[in-house]
């Protein structure tokens, strides 16, 4: 059984904390290691190396810090199996699934290397009489990522890239369920030569996160994980002076036209819905079909497939969906499932009941995908966000009806539409009301050099993840007004300067 403890100034640092939370692979359903829970002692000491580093790191060459984002690419390409393998038996998703999770984060790496180019302030020359005035961004100094557990690869990556490329030097707390990889992207960011106290990663719980959003050396904190959580530290970290940018949960809809090609529909959802065992915030977890022909042609295309959904243990290469991340959360989702059947949902497809049979994995945390028809919105299984493998069907006659669904939920976080219309995909785009739209794309999530985010109670700040609303989060303006002495009137002047009398 391992211990993961700190990561700080540029080692390993073994907790003092006395307390620990357990590490599970959830493919065999049993304890694997365990990880400490800082104290709030310890979370300061951290923040206090990376508070020494700030300095001397926003003040190293934008061209320098490009350089060992280059380096970290090179080195995350080497490494990706590796982890991609521990990332999967950690958190369960399969493994070319977490290929992927360690892909979509290096592509920010890729993206940062860019960053004299993305930092670059505006210039203009004799304004007013020889006066000169231009901006420049700056870093804020120590900024923190709280991070979740669905992906811990590509959502440091996200934060921590883009932080650290504008010269901050950053504190890492991600979730206690899966702390492995984070531990391992410390240690490649040394490698790709990092200064020791940029990049630092501190295990912990609710302690921890408290203090990193009331600390006042801790000038920014952003944030991934349910909605609830989200307000809490949104509020408590701009209540300190922070800028926050934290993203909630999600219920994404996808609506099917008559005119879509259905094949391409179902064979989309079956990806959205149960890749990662549904554990994405941007998962589809709910069917809008239009019109009763479509809902019933649909139905019946899903169930078959849904039924022959391959389960199995995360290193299994043949399988495409693994066991949930917990016990607990799998009885929470499952408690869902029996929810939508109580609330008078039809249950197509029931996955309550999959057990994996395999020789000694049968005490793994895994569920069967769910499909249900007949969902309505006021039941309380559709308002909420399942976080699991199931797929819900509300079945609309309209297009404007349909569009209302994603519209009026409070979540909105990512919707699709799939439809050969291009007057139908043109106007769900500019009028849903959710941040991140897909046409005949399932899982819309932004590549890196746009950005990432919700509306509503899905995300809560001003600015998105990554790209240029990432430079924009992880940077101050500074705006100088210059005249040199050459051509300067004797005297003072009491009037405000403007351009009539400059």
């Amino acid at each position: 059984m391992y211990a993961i403890h700190h990561y700080a100034g540029g080692k390993a640092v073994e907790s003092k904390s006395p307390r620990f939370a357990p590490i599970y692979n959830p493919s065999i359903g049993e304890q694997v290691g365990q990880v400490a829970l800082a104290t709030k002692a310890e979370v300061e000491d951290i923040i206090a190396i990376a508070d020494a580093a700030s300095a001397d790191w926003a003040a190293t060459s934008v061209v320098k810090r490009a350089r060992v984002l280059q380096n970290l690419t090179h080195i995350l390409y080497r490494e990706k199996d590796k982890l991609a393998e521990v990332l999967s038996s950690e958190h369960g998703k399969v493994f070319s699934d977490a290929q992927g999770d360690v892909q979509r984060g290096l592509e920010v790496a890729e993206f940062a290397q860019g960053i004299p180019h993305l930092i670059k302030g505006e210039f203009s020359d004799n304004v007013s009489g020889g006066m000169d005035m231009y901006s420049m961004r700056k870093p804020l100094g120590v900024v923190a990522g709280i991070t979740p557990f669905n992906f811990p690869a590509m959502i440091p990556l996200w934060m921590s890239c883009m932080a650290i490329a504008c010269g901050n030097t950053y504190v890492l707390k991600p979730s206690e369920k899966d702390p492995s990889v984070p531990m391992m992207l410390a240690e490649l960011w040394q490698e790709a030569g990092l200064p020791d106290g940029v990049f630092n990663v501190v295990n912990g719980d609710k302690e921890a996160v408290d203090t990193l959003c009331t600390d006042p050396r801790v000038k920014a904190v952003s944030f991934v994980g349910s909605t609830p959580i989200a307000q809490s530290v949104y509020a408590t970290a701009t209540a300190h002076g922070k800028r926050c940018q934290a993203m909630g949960g999600a219920k994404n809809h996808m609506l099917i036209m008559p005119d879509a090609d259905l094949n391409q529909a179902a064979d989309a959802l079956m990806g959205a819905a149960y890749g990662s065992a549904g554990e994405r915030c941007m998962a589809i977890s709910v069917a809008v079909p239009v019109g009763q022909a479509t809902a019933d042609k649909l139905i019946e295309m899903l169930k078959p497939r849904v039924e022959a959904l391959k389960i199995g243990h995360s290193m299994d290469m043949d399988a495409e969906m693994g066991p949930l991340v917990t016990a607990e959360h799998r009885d929470k989702v499952k408690s869902y499932m029996d929810l939508a059947i109580q609330e008078g949902a039809t249950a197509v497809v029931d996955g309550r009941d999959f057990s994996y049979n395999m020789q000694g994995y049968e005490g793994g945390y895994y569920l069967g995908g769910a499909l249900f028809d007949h969902v309505r919105p006021e039941m309380r299984s559709y308002r909420e966000e399942i976080f699991g493998p199931t797929l819900q069907v509300m079945r609309t006659e309209t297009f404007n009806e349909a569009m209302d669904l994603p519209s009026l939920h409070e979540y909105g976080n990512g919707t699709s539409i799939y439809t050969r219309d291009g007057d139908t995909a043109r106007a769900y785009v500019n009028s849903v009301e959710v941040g991140m739209v897909g046409v005949n794309v399932p899982i819309p999530v932004p590549l890196a050099f746009h950005s990432f985010g919700g509306w509503k109670n899905s995300a809560f700040g001003d600015m998105n993840q990554h790209g240029m609303e990432g430079v924009r989060f992880y940077t101050k303006v500074k705006t100088v007004t210059s005249r040199w002495p050459t051509g300067i009137r004797s005297g003072a002047e009491f009037i405000m300067p403007t351009l009539n009398n400059g």
